[in-house]
């Protein structure tokens, strides 16, 4: 019994053998990027969690996984950007020199 051939085309062969669009996803779309840096921190994890449910419970094919993965690092970079900055404002200030000016927190 022959085994079912995957989509796409081969060299040599014909046009390619339509394709499934993905199945949407749960997490905001993700149109080149756009939007995500305008997220904050709450909603780039919100969008990570939903994005990494879809990644664990959807049967996707390949393609649609490697996007899913791509979007999920998209919004972890943006969770980690957030903190970054965040981090940057939090400052040290010692009042009992109240001349000096606040200097970055440092653990």
């Amino acid at each position: 019994m022959p085994r079912p051939r995957a989509t796409g085309q081969r060299a040599g062969q014909g046009s390619p053998e339509p394709q499934a669009e993905p199945p949407s996803s749960s997490a905001p779309p993700d149109e080149s990027g756009d939007g995500i840096d305008d997220l904050s921190f709450r909603q780039a994890q919100t969008a990570l969690d939903l994005t990494l449910s879809e990644l664990q419970s959807s049967e996707l094919d390949v393609e649609a996984m490697a996007d899913l993965y791509r979007r999920a690092l998209r919004y972890a970079d943006r969770c980690e950007a957030v903190l970054e900055q965040v981090e940057q404002k939090v400052m040290q200030w010692n009042p009992q020199e109240p001349a000096n000016e606040p200097v970055p927190f440092a653990l």
